[in-house]
C-alpha cells in the first residue's frame, strides 16, 4: 500500500502551489518531539519544560513558534488517541499508535505547560474517518508523520532562544524515527530518501488546512488568531 501524498490530500492546490517555494519563506516553525528511547517517552515533557523558559521570558517569534508547535501537538495527539479509541487497530499499527499518541499528549501538556497563559486552544478536528481504518490511519500517520520532519528543518534556523534550539536540536531524530517506524510496518523503505527537504511554517499550515481535518478556528486564549496565522 502506498502513502497518502500531500497532493492527494491538498483540497485546493495551496500545498502544490506553496512546495515551490519551498527554500524562499523560512520565517516561523515549530518546536517538536522530545527524547525517545525504547519505544517509551524519556524525559518528556519533562525534558521540554526544562529547557524552553517561560513564554515571558521568550522573544513573540519563539511564542508563537511554540505555539504553531501546540497547534501541531494538538492534531497529532488527537488523531492518534481517537485511533486508540476506535479500537480498529491491530498488532503492531495497534501499538504504533498507543506510543506515538503517548508521545504526543505528553508533548501538548509540555507545550502548555511552557506557554502558560500564551498557550492557544485546542482547535476542533474531523478526521474523516481515517482513525477507523487501518490502511488510511497508517497512510496518514505517514503524511503527518513526514510533514513534522520537513517543518522542523524549515523552523530550526528561526528560533531564536538558545534553550529552545537546543531541545528542538535533541528531539529532531525522534520525529524521523516515527516516520520510520510506520513506513516499516508498512514493508515501505524506512528512510526513502537521501534528503530531506524543509517545509516553512506557511507550508506547513497550508498541508494541514489542506487535509481538512481542522474543523474549527485556531485561536489563542484571548480569542484572536495567534500572530502565526497572519
Amino acid at each position: 500500500m502506498t502513502s497518502i501524498q500531500l497532493e492527494q490530500l491538498d483540497v485546493d492546490g495551496a500545498i502544490r502551489e506553496s512546495l515551490h517555494a519551498v527554500a524562499e519563506d523560512t520565517r516561523g516553525g515549530f518546536l517538536r518531539k522530545a527524547v525517545v528511547a525504547g519505544g517509551g517517552l524519556v524525559g518528556g515533557g519533562a525534558a521540554l519544560a526544562a529547557l524552553a523558559a517561560p513564554a515571558g521570558a521568550q522573544s513573540a517569534s519563539d511564542v508563537n513558534i511554540l505555539n504553531f508547535a501546540l497547534t501541531l501537538e494538538f492534531l497529532e495527539a488527537e488523531f492518534y488517541t481517537r485511533a486508540e479509541r476506535a479500537g480498529a487497530l491491530k498488532g503492531r499499527l495497534r501499538r504504533f499508535a498507543q506510543v506515538v499518541g503517548e508521545h504526543e499528549r505528553a508533548h501538548v501538556a509540555a507545550l502548555q505547560d511552557t506557554l502558560g497563559g500564551s498557550a492557544v486552544k485546542k482547535p476542533k478536528f474531523d478526521f474523516q474517518g481515517t482513525t477507523d481504518e487501518p490502511q488510511l490511519f497508517a497512510a496518514t500517520a505517514i503524511t503527518l508523520e513526514d510533514t513534522g520532519v520537513a517543518a522542523y528543518k524549515g523552523a530550526a534556523p528561526s528560533i531564536q532562544s538558545g534553550a529552545v534550539l537546543t531541545a528542538a536540536i535533541g528531539i529532531h531524530s525522534v520525529e524521523a524515527r516515527h516516520a520510520s517506524w510506520i513506513r516499516h510496518i508498512l514493508g515501505q523503505p524506512p528512510s526513502p530518501e537521501a534528503f530531506d527537504m524543509p517545509m516553512s511554517v506557511s507550508q506547513v499550515l497550508a498541508a494541514v488546512q489542506g487535509t481538512g481535518f481542522i474543523a474549527g478556528p485556531i485561536m489563542t486564549r484571548q480569542g484572536v488568531a495567534p500572530a502565526f496565522l497572519g
